[in-house]
This record gives C-alpha cells, structure tokens and sequence, in this order.
C-alpha cells in the first residue's frame, strides 16, 4: 500500500518530488490517513534490494512501474566495452484499459527520459 500523489498531470517534477518528501516523512511518522492511500491510479514501486521483479497490480489501477536497482554493467557502445549504470524496469498493466501498444510507447518515453533527465527540466 502506497500514498497517493494526487493531480500528477498538472505538476512538474520538482512538485512532484516535493510531494515524495512530504509523504515520505508523513509515512515515517505514522501520520498518514487513510485518504492518503485511495483513488491512485498508477503506482511506482522501487525495491533497490532486487536486480528486477514483476509487480502485482493493485486493485483498481491502471498501471504499476517496477524499479530494481542500478548496477553498474558492461555493455557494447560504438564497438567498445564500457561500465554504464544500469536498471531493470517492469510495466504491468490492465489491458481491459490500456493497450498494450500505448503501454509500449510510454516505457520508450520513459526510457528516453531516464537516459537524459534534463529533458524533465526542459
């Protein structure tokens, strides 16, 4: 069970992380209500303790993210073995909603976004 942040379309990132922070700390004090965990929609689940996993989604959401953690892993860039930070993402999804191929160009956007976080900001 996670809190809800609500009106995320009309937020910027800043706002958005400012919203974590503040239910975060809530969280930690055992403050939160139990409005503060209804109408979600989307959940972002992180468990930095694992490589990847497939999330379980929540009863009436759409969608829910997984985030594993970063590592650091070699792969192949212009014909040369590098070191680059790496994550594994998961999406599941309820195609009674979503299709399928709109769940795909939103993990491509995300993807993009990931590999250039300035572009948040843009």
């Amino acid at each position: 069970v996670v809190p809800v942040i609500r009106e995320t379309n009309s937020k910027n990132i800043r706002e958005i992380a400012g919203e974590v922070k503040t239910l975060s700390e809530a969280a930690k004090n055992g403050i939160l209500g139990p409005d503060d965990f209804m109408g979600g929609t989307f959940t972002i689940s992180i468990l930095g303790s694992v490589d990847g996993f497939t999330p379980i989604l929540n009863q009436s959401q759409v969608g829910l993210l997984g985030v594993g953690r970063s590592l650091q892993k070699p792969i192949v860039k212009d014909g040369q073995v590098v070191i680059r930070e790496m994550m594994t993402l998961s999406l599941t999804g309820d195609h009674q909603v979503v299709d399928g191929a709109v769940a795909a160009s939103f993990f491509r956007r995300l993807q993009r976004l990931i590999e250039s976080p300035s572009k948040l900001f843009a």
